[in-house]
């Protein structure tokens, strides 16, 4: 037996294939991203694949680079990491040309991503996240804008106000509540915050029990602070600095745009080392989709990193995979249309023909596909049907002297005689 019938069949764990009506979502997913960020004036960048894992030791976290990225050593003994993420590298390219660059900066990406974790609802190994960032504007207008971008890409999907919500905080009222209120040493901090960020995906029971072993006693007053709503109930706990009003002035921004689904959540913690202020996630609020859909923050330190001046930013990560979680929920996936408009049949002996007429039709803009088979009519006309093209016509004998063709839309099942010049203008009518 050959080795090659042991080949399995299913794709990389983590991974998915795209047939085309999973190809069609996945386009339809990226349009929407795209034209949105576009109409807020981002512009479109890209990198490679491969980063040195240096860059992502540096601000990502070691759980990352330890436990969750795809790294190896490259035949020039170099460490190289397959991108886990692409804030670390948007960040090193806004270093590198940074003279060059013209500020405030508003950029997107849609890059393919590796992480090498269990897969499950919501989270695989291998996907695609629109990245949005804002570089150079330290006031609150930038984190309004980045959130208001991500809430409008929500209703371009279709969503209603009462299907999601965004939850926002800032690392700046973490800090205070490890120093000012908890008293915690930084290694202590660090363990907490990492264990804040786990909370929602762990038993209530084994989280305290895990925090009281970090905090001690602090650790009851840690739990009524992640519990409250408000940044009333927050200063509450000590003398609150006015200068952390900043998520209470957030929301309001977005009141006023008429984004009403934000709230603060004292708990939002982000896994990444480099975030400096604001951070905030989108939550579907369906049980079924437990992860956010999008998270992100303020990294005002991250370009510094490369040994050059500073340059805030601002920016999220928007994954495909819970995207279409959240469309099949509420059934807003968009219906499968194929991109080839008309499908050319023939009889014995009209090949030709056939695919001459099919080439005079693109160069008039009709995505054509011709039967190139010796099958029967029947066959090639259910080759159409089962994939969904709209339009057939079939060409033979009497075809080809009158120059009239039998158009039918498979939709409606109805026939219109159409002579050879007007095939093209009504297709386009009807499509």
């Amino acid at each position: 037996m050959s080795s090659l019938t042991k080949l399995s069949l299913e794709p990389y764990k983590g991974t998915r294939d795209f047939y085309p009506e999973e190809q069609f979502v996945q386009n339809y997913i990226f349009d929407v991203w795209r034209k949105t960020a576009e109409s807020y004036g981002y512009l479109e960048y890209d990198s490679s694949i491969l980063e040195e894992t240096d860059l992502y030791r540096a601000k990502s976290g070691e759980e990352i680079v330890n436990e969750q990225t795809y790294s190896f050593v490259d035949r020039g003994g170099r460490d190289v990491t397959i991108r886990p993420e692409m804030t670390p590298t948007v960040a090193r390219m806004v270093a590198r040309k940074r003279k060059e660059l013209t500020f405030p900066l508003r950029w997107f990406s849609i890059p393919n991503l590796w992480r090498y974790e269990r897969p499950q609802r919501g989270r695989l190994r291998e996907h695609w996240q629109l990245n949005c960032d804002l570089f150079g504007v330290e006031a609150i207008d930038a984190d309004v804008e980045i959130i208001s971008l991500a809430y409008d890409i929500m209703k371009a999907f279709g969503a209603k106000d009462e299907t999601f919500e965004i939850r926002v905080n800032s690392r700046k009222i973490l800090n205070w509540i490890f120093d000012s209120v908890l008293k915690l040493n930084e290694e202590k901090k660090h363990k907490l915050s990492k264990l804040i960020d786990k909370m929602n995906k762990m038993p209530h029971s084994e989280f305290m029990v895990a925090a009281e072993e970090i905090a001690g006693d602090s650790a009851k007053i840690m739990e009524k602070i992640l519990s409250v709503k408000t940044i009333e109930e927050l200063k509450s706990f000590g003398d609150f600095p006015a200068s952390l009003d900043e998520v209470e002035n957030i929301i309001l921004q977005l009141k006023k745009k008429g984004i009403i689904n934000a709230r603060l959540e004292p708990s939002l913690m982000r896994g990444f080392d480099y975030y400096t202020g604001t951070v905030f996630e989108m939550f579907d609020i369906n049980p079924k989709n437990p992860r956010a859909l999008f998270g992100g923050g303020r990294y005002d330190d991250l370009v510094g990193i490369f040994g050059v001046e500073k340059v805030t930013g601002i920016g999220f990560g928007w994954g495909d995979v819970t995207t279409r979680d959240f469309l099949e929920t509420y059934n807003l996936l968009p219906e499968y249309k194929p991109p080839v408009e008309l499908y050319i049949c023939h009889l014995d002996g009209f090949m030709e023909q056939a695919n001459q007429l099919a080439s005079d039709l693109r160069k008039q803009g009709i995505n054509t596909a011709s039967d190139i088979t010796n099958r029967k009519v029947t066959a090639q006309v259910k080759t159409a049907d089962r994939q969904k093209i709209p339009y057939v016509l079939v060409i033979g004998e009497e075809e080809i002297k009158s120059q009239q063709f039998k158009l039918k839309n498979f939709k409606t099942s109805k026939e219109t005689t159409v002579s050879k010049n007007d095939l093209a203008n009504l297709i386009k009518e009807h499509t």
